[in-house]
C-alpha cells in the first residue's frame, strides 16, 4: 500500500472507530500524545482541548461518536514522516470540519496525532 493509501486507510479507521464507538480500533490509530483541539466545541465558548484518554472515555460513555457519518477527504499532504489531512463529516445531527495531523509513528504505522475540528449542530 502506498503512503498516502495507508494515510487513507488511518483517516477512515479514526471516523470508523468514531462511528463505531470502537475503542479498540481507534487506540490502535491514535497516537499516544493525541489530542483533539475544538474552537466553539458543541456550542460552548472558547477552545476545548481534549487528550486521548478523555477521548476514548467520551466515546466508551456515549458522550460523542456513536452516530455514522459521511466522509468526504478534501485534501492529503506529506512530507516524509509527518501529514495533514482535511476532512468533512456529516452525520445526522451536525457538520464537521477538520484539520488531522498524522505522524509515522515508530511502529512504521500513520497515527493521529492532531484533531482540529470545527462541529456545527444541524439546523
Amino acid at each position: 500500500m502506498k503512503t498516502k493509501e495507508k494515510i487513507k486507510q488511518s483517516i477512515t479507521d479514526f471516523v470508523k472507530g468514531g462511528d463505531n464507538s470502537d475503542t479498540i480500533l481507534l487506540d490502535r490509530v491514535l497516537h499516544k500524545d493525541f489530542r483533539v483541539i475544538s474552537n466553539k466545541f458543541m456550542g460552548t465558548p472558547g477552545v476545548t482541548i481534549i487528550d486521548k484518554q478523555k477521548y476514548l472515555s467520551n466515546i466508551r460513555d456515549g458522550v460523542f461518536g456513536g452516530l455514522p457519518r459521511k466522509m468526504t477527504i478534501e485534501s492529503i499532504d506529506v512530507s516524509d514522516t509527518i501529514a495533514t489531512v482535511k476532512l468533512r463529516l456529516e452525520s445526522s445531527e451536525n457538520y464537521f470540519v477538520s484539520y488531522n495531523s498524522l505522524v509515522f509513528d515508530i511502529d512504521n504505522e500513520w497515527k493521529l496525532i492532531n484533531n482540529l475540528a470545527f462541529v456545527e449542530a444541524k439546523k
